[in-house]
């Protein structure tokens, strides 16, 4: 922190708002930001920054951020002390654990979680709860591209990434990179790249139900009917077999499962799938052609076609289109990073349907429950039944399907603790939640997304200002509780050891130091090696390589190093049995029939709602900044015209959007954006509901939850997801006062 009355001083550091990871110049003076800007210096993001970058400001002087610990009495809330909060939740676990079972005991991990370095005390503190049932944000998110690489590769976090700077050919599909920044594509700056692709004499293509941000700067953009991507990409396997454009080329001797992979693709022809997709069979054998034939290519996919009912065949197809086009591990197609830390060496390669979930028997991936059945656990009696949970950075009423039964079944609970800096729509039904400081109050290395950046590098920042006296960092706050919650045996395993000893012994940057000395560009790199001999192993702790990585050489470079270019790592990295890429698993060639069913029994659905997001927000955390909100309301229902047409439905007019669970109303925006027979809302709204302690966002973004009208019964059947895109859905319009006054003006004109 700047000593008082000094003159300005400039600060370096990542935005943590997004998985963009930006590199920003933070100018401050006498505990004050007086300005924020991108940072030209950075590596990855080269002075790029997006709006969401003033959020950095906005989120650490919010008055309503918490800044103490506080409990809930009746519908008030008092600020109590760390050791009355700790209490109160050692007492309380310890009591439902002892009386019900771990089976009780429950822990859901939201998403704001991967942008702060406090993510590696997360596995401690999980089982130092002993809960049984456990959620995050994957399964509204990630999952099924994180099956796939499991499936595929023999490890969860083997995350294929586009290498932007090299390719000549990317094809996105249900991705909107103008908006995200880039998801599961770390860039800085993800339409500048793009930008460059074409600039280079490339070719960007886009494959969505709506004409996104992103579709306004590619070369072409080609409408899918919501939930068809993996009738799309089957068709263009077919092609691909059909027309003998398979190209393993360097991937030859490490694929097994080519024959039995075009077996079962056998039927999706182009001509078969056009109905259900509403893409031309000409146009498919195309994009199939051209991408086959591309010196270097990249087939990416983001959310929307994971949150759909074929997600599990559709993150399967996506990688099997690198591969059988030679464009995956080689330079210009999809790669995988290599970051500072090994994050695939620390964390488990996964497992699928090791355990089922009590009601609906749906299965677990990674020791992780589908969050579509959190509600359902908590509400249903019997053995097992959820009665306590915590959260960490989470928001499940708003980002969960059935919002509506989230809120009940949250409300229902004996006792809930949260890990958080908001009262709000999930946070208001705990008894006790624990705020941790500012991210400008602790020092930030992103731990887990520099595994998906397009580019190697390496950054750390010190803290912008000092922490208040008595603030817990959220690390701290989870190796209290992993202290105070834990048994001896799961401490001396998950606490006391590693990392995680380093962290409690010196604090999260020793922690972090350790794991950038012994990782691939650090100063003892040659120790972690396997094949170093004993010799040089020792020498690497007597003479360590003084160019090395290490805090302090991070600190000593602010703007960040950059570690090159995007390397080849298979067949090293493959984690499979025989080190071979998987390309036809049993677990899809067996669903393969469900879709084959679906399209042999394919009928028009009417409406089908999906989701969007904006560049000014990140899901639901970042409305409560006036600056991020402000303008023009952006929870609209957007419709194509010719359904407004046939609805009688005019710009502007409130309409109510209905499904199975539940109906909201919101205005109309009629926009040729989308394709006709689509409804497009966006998430993370819902700030009106009672309780909520975000000023900003209740009265300038409250809107409504999309969640409140998906179902948390409509799943992909192979992956236990909750489909949030693609849901069938009414629309109608809403004959409002303001409506009627408007006709009667208008009639008596």
């Amino acid at each position: 922190m700047t000593d008082a009355m000094t003159g300005p001083e400039q600060h370096f550091r990542t935005c943590h708002l997004c998985e963009a990871m930006c590199g920003v110049v933070i100018e401050h003076q006498d505990g004050r930001i007086l300005s924020i800007k991108g940072d030209k210096e950075d590596p990855l993001s080269q002075g790029h920054v997006c709006p969401k970058v003033m959020g950095l400001q906005d989120l650490h002087e919010d008055p309503d951020r918490l800044r103490h610990p506080v409990k809930r009495v009746g519908t008030d809330w008092v600020q109590i002390s760390w050791d009355e909060a700790f209490d109160t939740i050692e007492q309380n676990v310890k009591r439902i654990r002892r009386e019900q079972g771990a089976e009780a005991l429950a822990v859901y991990v939201g998403n704001p979680t991967v942008h702060t370095p406090g993510l590696l005390l997360i596995p401690p503190f999980i089982h130092a709860l002993g809960a049984r049932q456990r959620f995050s944000a994957t399964s509204l998110d990630q999952l099924p591209a994180m099956l796939a690489s499991m499936q595929m590769f023999g490890h969860q976090l083997l995350f294929p990434v586009p290498d932007l700077d090299r390719t000549d050919f990317f094809l996105i599909i249900g991705g909107n990179p103008a908006a995200s920044n880039g998801s599961i594509m770390t860039t800085g700056d993800p339409m500048g790249r793009i930008k460059a692709i074409r600039a280079r004499g490339g070719r960007v293509v886009l494959v969505d139900p709506r004409r996104t941000e992103t579709a306004e700067k590619v070369d072409e953009h080609v409408f899918i009917k919501p939930g068809t991507d993996f009738f799309f990409l089957a068709a263009m396997v077919q092609v691909m077999f059909a027309d003998s454009l398979i190209r393993l080329r360097h991937l030859g001797e490490m694929v097994e499962g080519l024959v039995e992979l075009r077996d079962a693709l056998e039927e999706f022809t182009p001509e078969a799938v056009t109905d259900i997709t509403g893409i031309p069979a000409a146009r498919i054998r195309e994009l199939a052609r051209e991408f086959a034939r591309a010196e270097q290519a990249a087939c990416y996919g983001r959310i929307g076609t994971c949150v759909q009912e074929f997600g599990g065949l559709s993150g399967w197809l996506l990688h099997v289109i690198n591969v059988i086009t030679g464009n995956l591990d080689r330079e210009g197609g999809m790669m995988f990073s290599n970051p500072p830390f090994d994050v695939v060496g620390m964390g488990p390669k996964g497992n699928f349907g090791k355990q089922r979930s009590r009601v609906r028997g749906l299965p677990s991936f990674g020791g992780e429950l589908p969050t579509n059945v959190l509600a359902e656990e908590i509400l249903t009696p019997g053995k097992g039944q959820i009665r306590l949970l915590a959260t960490h950075a989470g928001n499940p009423v708003l980002s969960a399907p059935n919002g509506r039964l989230m809120d009940e079944a949250l409300a229902s609970l004996d006792f809930m603790f949260s890990i958080d800096i908001y009262i709000n729509e999930t946070t208001r039904h705990a008894h006790i939640i624990l705020p941790p400081t500012s991210a400008l109050e602790r020092s930030h290395m992103d731990v887990g997304l520099a595994a998906v950046s397009v580019r190697n590098f390496a950054k750390w920042s010190p803290a912008l200002f000092d922490a208040p006296e008595g603030a817990k960092h959220d690390w701290q706050i989870l190796l209290e509780l992993s202290n105070r919650l834990g048994e001896s045996s799961t401490l001396g395993r998950y606490v006391k050891q590693g990392v995680q000893g380093a962290v409690e012994r010196l604090g999260l940057d020793a922690g972090l130091d350790l794991m950038l000395r012994f990782g691939e560009y650090g100063t003892h790199a040659a120790l972690a090696k396997k094949k170093t001999s004993v010799g040089r192993r020792v020498l690497s702790v007597l003479r360590p390589d003084k160019e090395g990585l290490s805090i302090r050489k991070l600190e000593e470079n602010p703007h960040g190093i950059d570690l090159g270019p995007l390397r080849p790592r298979f067949p090293d990295a493959l984690a499979t049995r025989h080190r071979k890429i998987i390309l036809a698993p049993q677990v899809y060639v067996d669903d393969v029939m469900r879709a084959s069913e679906k399209m042999a029994q394919h009928v028009s659905h009417g409406m089908q709602l999906i989701g969007r997001r904006h560049v000014r927000s990140n899901n639901s955390w970042m409305h409560n900044s006036n600056r991020l909100v402000k303008g023009k309301n952006r929870c609209t229902a957007m419709l194509n015209p010719d359904d407004a047409a046939r609805l009688q439905i005019t710009d502007g007019q409130t309409v109510r959007v209905t499904s199975r669970v539940g109906s909201i109303e919101l205005p109309a925006e009629i926009t040729a954006a989308l394709m006709p027979g689509v409804v497009s809302v966006p998430h993370g709204f819902g700030h009106g509901r009672q309780g909520v302690r975000m000023a900003t966002a209740s009265k300038k973004a409250a809107g409504v939850s999309v969640n409140d009208i998906t179902d948390e019964t409509f799943i992909d059947a192979l992956t236990g997801m909750p489909v949030l895109n693609g849901v069938p859905v009414t629309v109608a319009p809403v004959m409002t006062a303001a409506d009627r006054e408007a006709g009667a003006e208008l009639e008596a004109s």
